[in-house]
């Protein structure tokens, strides 16, 4: 990118930002790309269309917000080039003091309350950690221990959405997207991520990934080793030297019969208080999801049981090489822990979620432009040596505009008569009850001038 270090935060993301116009298409596009990045970063609230525009052109917000909302929801740039262009201009800062160790998939949920925007169903909900109404989408980030940025970024269409030929036309999902699950999304992703000649790392993935056999093997077939989370049933057969006829039993009961001398405290990294360390435990196993099967490779079955638990509380199966060191292979699960900031960080600081319209397309632009606006500040925040602060300089807020109002918020008008004073009423027609013979029997008649008054109200 050229950034020179005595250039301002705000010079360098103007100079971030015409990179990425270089894989829009047309030329007109270039000021609501800017407009629409420039939004995300600048914009206190919820940061969805027209308080953006409010930000970024508060004398013509009306002009400016037709012009941000035809660039998300109807322009035809190419998300997967947007990203690729991201991850292009900010891998350097990524690295630079280490290389991609993993790559991790996982998905990440928004709770919507009506039934139209797409791919919105009752479904499990990681926001909300319940079943709920919410749109799911599902990524894919490179990372080391400095960094990570999500790669892929992909909505998951569920079959009352795939199936629906009304409800694809309304949201205009294109004609070549059909139903896939979530585990396929992600292999998809990978396959892509390997076409595109990406730094390859240990796939990290949750148990909602890692359970999944199928997927486990996939990832092997296409060269890759992973660290994959499982739950506390999976079925394995321990590999013992001369036993060749081990009992399948679930990886807890596995756990809960190791001798204590199996057990190790390892500390794997720095907390912000404190060490992070817990008890870990690794033995050798063969994955046997099924009575009989013994198809699948040698693997390492790596258990987390914290002393102050009466049972151990995670599992995973890895793939990588059996000579690791233990702290490494506790350090690379563990790793995972970025994607979790990862997502904090894009939905609390840049609005992920605060996309408003419904249809495929305006989605899967803002998603990619709220990773563009991160991908920003992973490089700012590379910037800082070790020694240094732990935050980078941050985008200045823009305040909305005096007197700018949201469509369908309240009038904040504090009376609807504002000239009248209840401590100082009118005497305007008012009877005098201390001299009851001079009171009029009918109500005075109101001046021409309050008439008007009252009227223009």
């Amino acid at each position: 990118m050229g950034l020179g270090s005595g250039r301002t935060i705000a010079d360098r993301f103007a100079t971030y930002v015409d990179e990425l116009t270089r894989v829009i298409g047309h030329a007109d596009r270039a000021g609501p790309l800017r407009d629409y990045c420039s939004g995300l970063l600048a914009t206190e609230g919820r940061r969805s269309v027209e308080p953006m525009a409010a930000v970024t052109a508060p004398a013509r917000v009306s002009a400016q917000h037709q012009k941000l909302l035809h660039f998300v929801a109807n322009a035809t740039w190419s998300d997967e080039q947007m990203l690729a262009k991201v991850r292009e201009l900010v891998m350097p800062s990524m690295t630079r003091r280490g290389p991609i160790k993993a790559w991790i998939i996982d998905d990440t949920s928004f709770p919507k309350k009506g039934e139209h925007s797409v791919g919105v169903h009752h479904q499990y909900c990681g926001q909300l950690g319940k079943q709920a109404n919410c749109q799911v989408a599902v990524t894919l980030s490179i990372a080391n221990h400095h960094a990570s940025l999500p790669i892929a970024y992909r909505l998951y269409l569920p079959r009352a959405w795939s199936d629906d030929a009304a409800r694809r036309k309304e949201a205009h999902v294109p004609r070549a997207v059909r139903f896939k699950t979530k585990p396929q999304i992600a292999l998809e992703q990978i396959g892509a991520a390997l076409k595109a000649g990406v730094a390859p790392g240990v796939v990290l993935m949750d148990a909602g990934y890692g359970a999944n056999s199928v997927l486990r093997q996939a990832i092997t077939g296409l060269g890759l080793f992973y660290v994959a989370a499982i739950v506390s049933s999976v079925k394995v057969r321990p590999v013992r030297e001369g036993d060749s006829k081990a009992p399948r039993v679930s990886v807890k009961i596995l756990a809960l019969s190791l001798p204590t001398s199996a057990w190790r405290t390892i500390t794997w990294r720095e907390g912000t208080n404190t060490k992070l360390q817990s008890r870990f435990a690794r033995i050798r196993v063969r994955a046997a999801p099924i009575r009989g099967e013994a198809r699948f490779a040698e693997e390492t079955l790596l258990i987390e049981w914290p002393k102050d638990e009466a049972a151990p509380t995670k599992f995973w199966l890895a793939s990588v090489a059996r000579n690791m060191s233990f702290r490494g292979l506790v350090d690379l699960a563990k790793l995972r822990w970025r994607i979790e900031r990862d997502y904090e960080d894009l939905k609390q600081e840049i609005g992920l979620g605060h996309y408003e319209g419904r249809g495929w397309r305006g989605f899967h632009h803002h998603g990619t432009l709220a990773i563009a606006d991160y991908g920003f500040l992973i490089s700012e925040r590379e910037r800082i040596p070790p020694s240094g602060p732990h935050s980078a300089a941050r985008i200045e807020k823009s305040a909305l505009p005096s007197g700018y109002r949201p469509r369908g918020a309240p009038d904040p008008a504090a009376a609807p008569r504002p000239q009248l004073d209840r401590h100082d009423p009118s005497p305007l027609g008012r009877r005098d009850c201390n001299k009851p013979a001079t009171m009029p029997m009918l109500r005075t008649s109101l001046s021409k001038e309050a008439t008007t008054e009252f009227m223009i109200q």
